[in-house]
């Protein structure tokens, strides 16, 4: 690349929007910077309550089959599982505790306008759910030799119910700002729900929350899968290795065919109802068109408002939508500049990340549960080492998908009511946020080199250590 001398050149030739505002290209804002903590908190939290939510299903499956059978090995899965599981949660309430305290701090002019409405949900989360899930795992794991058989298979069922209830009224407090429904406004601005009942059987949180559920299946099924093709693959346990080969092969073919169809196709259809701008930056829609076309492949651009080097599927997105080959789909030239998802492309290639992984789940279960049904797959190699090898896949599929859900959203905190911009906190400045997020930055670092020793160490040598017991 050749070189320019700065004598040869006016800054102004290259750019002449560098002279114009100097100031905010160089602008770290408070806004931004609240967005970036907060987007890292939640990410690196939800890290952990997927595969506890995924596995509270899957254990109650090993439980099940521990005393429909009396098999002493669905029995010592079941109980290897559940030690994972603590340690998920443990992880998981640790670096939850922070996102409350944000509410009060980066965002506390949205928690003070919508708390009459997000408070009732997160508050019956905590008490109920959180308790439920909480009081029953510790009976599950330290009550196993003092119960009944029934009483400790319950206790699983109470466990899988307590997570899952909990992830309902968290997703029932993101759905009503995706969708916001029975609330009214006080002259001061505030929002008021009108109707609990309501705001919990939302159409959105219960198509979100179908979704999000399957995936969390996905991610349990799969990191069982790929424990059980280590133990296959390295020649021990081999009895267990085969118990979570099949039960996670089994589980994540369901649940990758259910997050496509239906749960994924209902979801999506709604957005384009509800959200259509957010469904055009999603696909890369800049322009409105009859049979508009699915993009496979390709990169936005923003500034010629297409997309460069594309693979299309023409028609396909018309049908997808609307069911019909000439349906009109709105692009982004529809709306205002200002009501576009922020950033677009990385709105962008979050969605077809998380729809490219999503296919690939299914092609990969299909095919291990053809060999399983065949008889193969504990001696197929290649398919074991595939399954190991992604198992990091449905976290970053799951990461992608909720940066879909709140990219998306922007620049709305609560979609076409409340915008980003009026729920920060202006008293909380840049530099005070930057420095929080890099302490948090240093401490999750720590918790993640802690759970990964431990889940290391549990895979190595808990099955020894629980059979010995």
């Amino acid at each position: 690349m050749q070189s320019l001398a700065a004598s040869d050149i006016d800054v102004g030739d290259i750019c002449p929007a560098i002279i114009d505002r100097p100031v905010e290209l160089n602008k770290m804002t408070a806004e931004f910077v609240h967005r970036l903590q907060f987007a890292f908190t939640v990410t690196f939290h939800y890290l952990f309550p997927q595969l506890t939510m995924g596995l509270a299903l899957l254990i109650v499956v090993l439980k099940t089959m521990a005393l429909k059978t009396g098999s002493a090995e669905w029995e010592r899965a079941a109980r290897f599982w559940g030690r994972i599981f603590a340690i998920n949660f443990v992880f998981g309430v640790v670096t939850g505790i922070p996102m409350e305290f944000e509410f009060g701090t980066n965002w506390a002019r949205f928690s003070r306008l919508s708390g009459g409405v997000i408070g009732q949900p997160l508050a019956m989360e905590g008490v109920f759910s959180f308790f439920l899930e909480s009081a029953f795992l510790g009976l599950f794991l330290y009550g196993g030799n003092r119960i009944s058989k029934k009483m400790h298979w319950f206790s699983a069922v109470m466990v899988w119910a307590g997570s899952w209830l909990s992830g309902f009224f968290i997703i029932a407090t993101d759905a009503w700002m995706q969708h916001p429904v029975a609330f009214e406004r006080t002259a001061d601005g505030q929002f008021q729900l009108t109707s609990f009942w309501a705001m919990l059987l939302n159409p959105w949180a219960l198509l979100q929350y179908m979704h999000n559920m399957t995936a969390a299946v996905v991610t349990g099924s799969f990191v069982m899968a790929a424990v059980g093709a280590f133990y296959l693959l390295d020649g021990r346990n081999k009895e267990q290795g085969s118990i979570y080969a099949r039960v996670g092969v089994i589980a994540g073919l369901l649940s990758s065919l259910l997050v496509i169809l239906p749960t994924g196709d209902l979801q999506g259809k709604y957005v384009a109802k509800n959200q259509p701008a957010t469904m055009a930056a999603m696909e890369g829609v800049f322009k409105t068109e009859n049979g508009a076309g699915l993009v496979l492949m390709g990169q936005p651009n923003e500034e010629t408002g297409q997309i460069d080097n594309p693979i299309v599927v023409n028609d396909l997105l018309s049908v997808l939508i609307y069911g019909t080959t000439r349906a009109e789909v709105k692009g982004l030239d529809q709306f205002p500049r200002d009501q576009w998802p922020e950033p677009q492309p990385l709105l962008y290639y979050a969605y077809h990340i998380m729809a490219g992984l999503g296919t690939w789940f299914l092609v990969l279960m299909a095919g291990s549960a053809f060999l399983l049904w065949r008889g193969k797959l504990e001696r197929s190699r290649y398919a074991l080492w595939a399954l190991l090898l992604s198992f990091p896949l449905p976290y970053i599929a799951t990461t992608a998908g909720w940066m879909t859900a709140e990219i998306g959203r922007q620049p709305w905190l609560i979609y076409g009511l409340l915008r980003v911009s009026d729920g920060f906190s202006n008293h909380v400045s840049a530099a005070n946020g930057l420095f929080t997020l890099l302490g948090f930055m240093g401490i999750y670092t720590l918790l993640g080199l802690l759970f990964t020793v431990l889940i290391y160490r549990e895979i190595t040598t808990g099955l020894e250590a629980n059979a010995a017991h």
